[in-house]
């Protein structure tokens, strides 16, 4: 039963404002003497000591790069300290999908630099890319704060003054970075610097750009090319990102990545244009497998530095915490890009490969985010690994017939397509009676086989088109040319292939470099002749390598075809 109020009399109200006002008493003069021992403290320290490198090998124990004569300041090891407390746990769930994986690797917490400058470590490194924690920019320049100098490699490995590359002497040289391009400074300059006044409890002059970031420090010079974007840049980042954390990519969820998200890429030396292509493939696949990406370019990277460059305020910075930093001028310093194959992203793949680091499916994440962006269905997605399960089944029952394609390629002749790129509304193309041969020829061959042949026009196809072909591809081939960039959406199967055709004598390392990295077998087509590993030919650009009378002898291709899908020429 519920009881009735009953309404309060001028004694209650007296009785609870006498209550509340010797409350109010207590507390105000016994507070301070009350054991608070069951209250929560948080405690945020940041540690100046080197955290440890995500590969396993340390790769900076070569002799000073950086003596202190030329940097100003001496090359010690910090003093003797207390060991502060370690940081909280930083909790590394990724995108609910990705939960089921868990992280080989522990991602470093975000640090607070109101009261700490921490020191700036490199958790990965090969010419051109390198992968920092804690990095700082200040009017324009790029600040290493570290006690260690001599650790580091040479900046000229890293960075340059971010010019357009031409073969002369003189460009060489201007694009060798100084220190106003990257600095070392200690701890202590730091501070003197950017710190504020401890005893006036004013924060440091720093401001955190939290989250992960690829700084492309690079101008747009190549940027806005299908292939140097896609199949270079994007291609060694990704491999490199993906090899520092030694990411996990599953058969089972190829789509999916146990690496960190990317927040933010910065484009410090191109505009809003310079690193879009013509045709819009490069924003396309960027905004594609980075849904959520910040975007900013030259006149954002201005403003940062215009922002930390007052004459009349004291001086300021931004501070970085996790950066990609990638430099096209740094990785023609490096011994693979420099003098073998003159592709930046292969001191990136190469060195994660020797560190162990890259699974055998590593670009698929980013592949199939860019296929599911265009329609294309899981199970045409599904191709190269189904394809690999199947071959490895039959490899180890050692059952079924050898000869067929089933065997060798683990996909039916249905699912076999030849994919021809036609550039003979360009200017660099086959004769023209070279061209009908050839299409003839090819249709003949897959009616024969019962194989699916697409001769593709890429100027009247849409993008979803394009790519819906490129995701079904099995073999390849067109005259040397941007469209072979598609390479990069094929599925990689046992007997995937890229057939270039070039002028006799021509060759080029852009898409013979590429199909290998991704596991693919590369023909170079000269008419009637074709080379392959180990027996390419060395890079040469002969007259007539850009113009419109490239021959090519049809039943060479066909051979050439027929021969790779019956296993002839295993990788």
């Amino acid at each position: 039963m519920v009881g009735l109020a009953r309404p309060r009399t001028l004694r209650d109200v007296a009785l609870i404002c006498l209550g509340a006002a010797a409350m109010h008493f207590t507390t105000s003069f016994l507070g301070p003497f009350t054991d608070h021992s069951s209250s929560i403290i948080v405690k945020t320290q940041v540690s100046s000591e080197y955290v440890p490198q995500a590969d396993d090998h340390n790769i900076f124990a070569a002799p000073a790069q950086h003596d202190a004569y030329k940097h100003g300041h001496a090359d010690s090891a910090p003093a003797a300290a207390k060991q502060p407390d370690p940081p909280p746990v930083r909790d590394n769930r990724q995108e609910p999908a990705q939960e089921l994986i868990k992280p080989p690797v522990e991602v470093p917490a975000a640090v607070d630099t109101s009261y700490t400058i921490p020191e700036t470590t490199i958790l990965s490194h090969a010419p051109g890319w390198t992968l920092f924690r804690n990095i700082y920019m200040s009017n324009g320049t790029m600040y290493i704060v570290t006690s260690r100098p001599s650790s580091f490699p040479d900046i000229s490995l890293i960075t340059s003054t971010g010019l357009p590359a031409e073969n002369t002497p003189e460009n060489i040289a201007a694009r060798m970075p100084t220190s106003e391009d990257m600095a070392f400074i200690t701890p202590e300059e730091a501070r003197d610097m950017w710190g504020g006044d401890v005893d006036r409890a004013e924060k440091n002059r720093i401001w955190s750009v939290p989250g992960n970031t690829f700084l492309i420090n690079e101008p747009s010079q190549f940027l806005d090319h299908y292939y140097h974007f896609c199949a270079e840049w994007l291609f060694g980042a990704w491999a490199f990102w993906q090899g520092a954390w030694k990411a996990i990519v599953s058969p089972e969820s190829a789509a999916l990545t146990t690496a960190p998200p990317v927040h933010r890429a910065i484009f410090a030396n191109a505009g809003a244009h310079g690193w879009r292509d013509r045709p819009g493939f490069n924003s396309y696949v960027f905004r594609a497998a980075f849904p959520a990406l910040t975007v900013e370019v030259l006149e954002d990277w201005e403003d940062r530095i215009i922002a930390t460059s007052s004459p009349t305020a004291p001086k300021r910075a931004w501070h970085f915490d996790t950066v990609l930093f990638t430099d096209r001028s740094a990785s023609f310093r490096g011994p693979i890009c420099g003098s073998q194959t003159q592709r930046i992203a292969a001191e990136a793949t190469e060195h994660m490969r020797k560190a162990g680091n890259l699974t055998k499916l590593w670009w698929e994440p980013v592949r199939r985010a860019v296929l599911r962006f265009a329609g294309v269905d899981e199970r045409t997605q599904d191709l190269g690994v189904k394809a690999d399960a199947v071959v490895d089944a039959r490899t180890r029952m050692q059952a079924g017939d050898a000869e067929s394609t089933r065997a060798t390629a683990g996909l039916r002749d249905s699912e076999i397509v030849i994919t021809y790129i036609s550039r003979q509304a360009s200017r660099r193309h086959l004769l023209d009676p070279d061209h009908a041969a050839l299409v003839e020829a090819l249709q003949e061959m897959c009616r024969k086989h019962g194989w699916e042949l697409n001769v593709v026009e890429a100027e009247k196809l849409s993008k979803e088109q394009q790519l819906a072909i490129a995701a079904r591809t099995t073999v390849m081939l067109g005259v040397h040319g941007n469209g072979l960039t598609h390479l990069i959406m094929m599925p990689v199967t046992p007997v995937s292939t890229v057939i270039e055709i070039f002028y006799p004598q021509g060759f080029a390392h852009d898409y013979h470099w590429t199909a290998h990295a991704l596991g693919m077998r590369h023909f170079a087509i000269w008419n009637d002749t074709y080379h392959t590993h180990p027996n390419e030919p060395q890079v040469n650009y002969p007259e007539g390598f850009q113009g419109t009378e490239i021959p090519v002898y049809p039943p060479t291709v066909v051979k050439v075809i027929e021969e790779r899908i019956a296993g002839l020429h295993p990788l």
